[in-house]
């Protein structure tokens, strides 16, 4: 039974973060028919995940739960991943484009410097 879980929990996952809309999370995932215990777990480990990635975020894991209890497990370590590399990718993103940005100005400063050098 766990292998088909983490299957679903990966394709879960993906459809999470590409619908949003207005429903919470959990919401989603209890209308997708997951129990609330694997809600439980996911919002828990994406809150610690997205804390992880340098997020404001509580870290939060019910660790005898966690040990006891395999469909939290599932649902926590599902979403610690997936909150963490999102949260990881935006930051990456953030970042190219301060690069790009500063690569323009730099460029401007250049050109500015050679029109200065040129003049007579």
């Amino acid at each position: 039974m766990r292998l088909p879980l983490l299957c679903h929990a990966g394709l879960l996952g993906l459809s999470v973060l590409l619908l949003g809309g207005c429903q919470s999370t959990a919401q989603q995932l209890l209308a997708e028919g997951y129990p609330v215990v694997f809600v439980e777990g996911f919002e828990a480990g994406c809150q610690s995940g997205l804390q992880a990635a340098g997020g404001l975020q509580r870290f939060r894991k019910d660790v005898p739960r966690y040990l006891a209890v395999p469909e939290y497990a599932v649902g926590w370590d599902d979403a610690f991943r997936q909150c963490q590399a999102g949260r990881e990718y935006e930051h990456r993103r953030a970042l190219r484009g301060d690069d790009e940005r500063d690569e323009t100005w730099r460029e401007h400063v250049d050109q500015a410097m050679g029109r200065a050098l040129r003049r007579p």
